[in-house]
């Protein structure tokens, strides 16, 4: 991975971890507002449910005691989740220090450090051996990736056969049909998205189905959530106003604060049609 993207994406999570939880709580993802986005819901609880609406599209009962990678966990709220969930062994890779400890210790406090374990990796380069996991769970860290075609590969090579990929990231619009590629307007949107949220780059859904299926992924199926959870980000801006959050905002440095201030940037993405939330579930089947 680029050094620099590196660190700033490690800066990033390091820096504003804290506050996110202090203010949110351990899930650091969109909320779910129901099919047509107009569900009104208690902030934490949307969240969960975008979790259990992910589950829903895209799993069809996991058995206990399967092993679960999930790649960029955070501070551990997915990684929890789905180990309790499921009385799964869950291993969460993240590249920020301060979330691997974050996640650790919130295992401990749950009770779940048997079944949980938290390091600093690569998600281009896990360190893991092929065929180690039947889940691969990615919610919103694949917009960081610098080269998404390693990530689909990487995932693919740790899963076991019959293993399924499950993710959700944020993507731009398809280049198809009318629309076409994308405007310059949308790309200096974009470009300042990505200055503010240490991302390399996104790519749109087609882009990642047929990268998946190049690699040799199965039963492959995609679905656009934007207006489901386009809500959380205007509630996201409510909260900054808490004088909790404002204190925090000041302690938490630059890179949160600006972070902050570039919240509409995201609305207003979705407003447009630029911003996608994207969904892809596809199988290793040899």
């Amino acid at each position: 991975m680029n050094s620099t993207l590196y660190q700033q994406i490690q800066h990033f999570y390091d820096s504003s971890s804290g506050l996110w939880e202090d203010i949110w709580g351990e899930h650091l993802h969109h909320g779910y507002y129901g099919p047509e986005g107009t569900l009104k819901k208690e902030r934490r609880q949307a969240q969960i449910d975008c979790i259990e609406e992910l589950l829903n599209w895209g799993i069809t009962a996991p058995t206990s005691k399967i092993q679960i990678l999930d790649v960029g966990c955070g501070i551990g709220g997915s990684s929890l989740y789905l180990a309790d969930k499921f009385q799964a062994q869950v291993t969460g890779i993240t590249l920020s220090p301060v979330q691997a400890k974050r996640a650790t210790e919130r295992a401990l406090e749950a009770g779940l450090q048997e079944k949980t374990q938290f390091l600093v990796a690569d998600a281009l380069e896990m360190p893991f051996e092929a065929n180690s996991f039947d889940l691969v769970w990615s919610l919103e860290s694949a917009e960081h990736f610098p080269n998404k075609i390693k990530f689909l590969q990487e995932s693919y090579r740790v899963l076991k056969p019959g293993g399924t990929l499950l993710m959700a990231t944020w993507c731009h619009r398809p280049l198809t049909g009318n629309a076409g590629q994308l405007t310059d307007t949308e790309r200096r949107h974009l470009a300042e998205i990505y200055r503010v949220y240490a991302l390399p780059y996104v790519i749109s859904l087609p882009e990642y189905e047929a990268i998946a299926t190049q690699i040799g992924f199965e039963n492959l199926h995609t679905a656009d959530w934007s207006v489901s959870v386009a809500p959380f980000w205007n509630n996201v801006i409510d909260s900054a106003f808490d004088l909790r959050a404002i204190v925090g905002l000041l302690l938490s440095g630059w890179t949160t604060i600006q972070a902050a201030l570039a919240l509409p940037l995201m609305s207003r993405g979705y407003e447009t049609g630029l911003i996608r939330f994207g969904l892809l579930q596809a199988t290793k089947t040899q």
